[in-house]
């Protein structure tokens, strides 16, 4: 007979007397079947995995002959000849913890932990102490950086005539157009960040992004080439302020300016069709010959009105066909003031940095670092050369004597060659006569002398009078021969 040993206590006397057998059926104890699995030990079985038993339980040989137990690992109870049939036991229940008082428990798969609450207590008042620090140190560096920041775009504005700018915009409170000062932020903001998607050119003078304000206003925003003249840059803000108050229907508006950066940002009214240099530069038709000279007409009554009329008289100091806007009538719209200054005095201005882009640029201006309104004129006139021939004022893959449009053009007058110079649709849409006048005003405007060179003035005064003689009064264009 087999019974449970924790319910059984063995005497000798059952053996010696009949005390065991005399108890009759009244003497109950829980019996223990005594078994064991087949006859081979554990290695040998696991070699047969359908027939082995011990699955997720652990394996022993058995103690009085062949065969082999299963019982479940250590912390796991139940039964271990079901896959699943040993379950986890929970050590942190009041009945099976371990754990001393004033202690946490965790169960663990197969174990447990204990932990003290002194040093738990430690543990959790060090962590949240760091992370106080750490809180207590991001926030300090953030808004030290937040200071030297806000110290750097004061700088900025500084440098650029912000101070300036206030003066100026107290002084004329109340009159002419809006100006706005914009922040980083809010171009950013207007750009996708200055992406290059947004890219509507890049210049001698900066980057031009295409934009759009919180108002729902489409704009052009610059970053302009910093200025290493002193002065120009500390009055940078003052006359950008004083050209947004500029009101010409051939001139774009400007609606303000960003100085807290280190390159300004000026935000203008955005054009949607494009520039004259696209016009007569790109594949496809031509465009006509009147709507060249009306092109060439309207910007000259723009440049005229800066020199003469604004006040104080402006200089652009970078006109060139990207300069000239079209909308979507051709309308003229003189653009981008990154290089203009203000005349103050004798129409002209000392600069200690030539600026402008190749091609346009006054040779006398390079010699000299003197800006004057002539150095526009000068300009002008390779516009004008644009458009009678539809060449680049800078050509560097032409051969070195046709490179500068300027210098080649000067030499075919010179030579009787300029017929070969010239866009041949414009010679079967007006006479010579014509393209001859724009030519020898052209010629004018590109004298190596600048006190040799027309006035904008008169500049718009002759094309206008060349405009009367090709168009009737009904706006019609008349083809004029050489034989009228």
């Amino acid at each position: 007979m087999v019974v449970d040993k924790e319910a059984f206590e063995f005497r000798t006397k059952y053996v010696t007397t009949g005390e065991l057998l005399s108890a009759g059926g009244s003497w109950e104890v829980p019996m223990v079947l005594d078994w064991v699995v087949g006859n081979q030990t554990c290695e040998a079985a696991q070699k047969n995995r359908t027939a082995y038993a011990c699955h997720n339980s652990e394996c022993s040989n058995a103690k009085n002959g062949a065969g082999y137990v299963c019982s479940c690992p250590k912390g796991y109870d139940g039964n271990p000849y079901n896959p699943d049939g040993c379950k986890d036991i929970d050590e942190c229940k009041a009945a099976n913890r371990t754990c001393p008082a004033r202690s946490i428990c965790r169960n663990t798969p197969g174990s447990h932990e204990c932990y003290e609450l002194k040093w738990l207590l430690g543990i959790v008042g060090s962590c949240i102490f760091v992370v106080l620090l750490g809180t207590g140190m991001s926030c300090a560096y953030a808004i030290r950086k937040k200071k030297r920041l806000a110290a750097v775009k004061r700088l900025h504005f500084k440098q650029h005539g912000g101070f300036l700018l206030f003066e100026e915009m107290k002084s004329r409170q109340g009159q002419g157009r809006s100006f706005t000062l914009f922040t980083e932020e809010e171009l950013e903001d207007a750009t996708d960040k200055f992406d290059e998607r947004f890219v509507l050119g890049k210049g001698g003078n900066g980057t031009v992004y295409r934009g759009s304000l919180k108002d729902g206003r489409a704009v052009a925003i610059k970053r302009c080439r910093v200025a290493a003249d002193e002065r120009q840059r500390r009055e940078f803000g003052k006359e950008m302020f004083i050209l947004s108050q500029v009101n010409h229907r051939n001139i774009v508006k400007l609606y303000g300016c960003c100085l807290e950066v280190e390159v300004p940002m000026l935000v203008y009214q955005f054009i949607p069709n494009g520039n004259l240099y696209e016009l007569i530069h790109r594949d496809g038709a031509p465009p006509p010959f009147a709507v060249r000279l009306k092109i060439a007409h309207e910007a000259a009554e723009a440049l005229a009105y800066l020199h003469s009329m604004a006040s104080p008289p402006i200089i652009h100091g970078d006109v060139k066909s990207p300069n000239i806007l079209l909308d979507e009538n051709y309308t003229v719209k003189v653009s981008d003031f990154g290089a203009s200054v203000l005349a103050l005095t004798d129409n002209s201005h000392l600069v200690t940095l030539v600026q402008g882009t190749r091609g346009y640029l006054d040779p006398e201006y390079m010699q000299t670092c003197r800006l004057t309104d002539k150095s526009d004129v000068y300009s002008f006139g390779v516009v004008l050369l644009e458009l009678l021939t539809r060449r680049k004022a800078l050509a560097m893959a032409a051969p070195e004597e046709e490179r500068s449009l300027a210098a080649h053009f000067l030499s075919s007058v010179r030579d009787g060659r300029l017929g070969g110079l010239l866009d041949a649709p414009i010679k079967d849409e007006v006479g010579g006569e014509v393209i001859e006048m724009v030519a020898a005003l052209a010629k004018r405007c590109l004298e190596m002398s600048g006190e040799r060179r027309p006035s904008m003035i008169e500049v718009a005064e002759e094309l206008d009078r060349i405009r009367k003689m090709c168009v009737s009064g009904d706006g019609i264009t008349i083809l004029v021969s050489d034989d009228n």
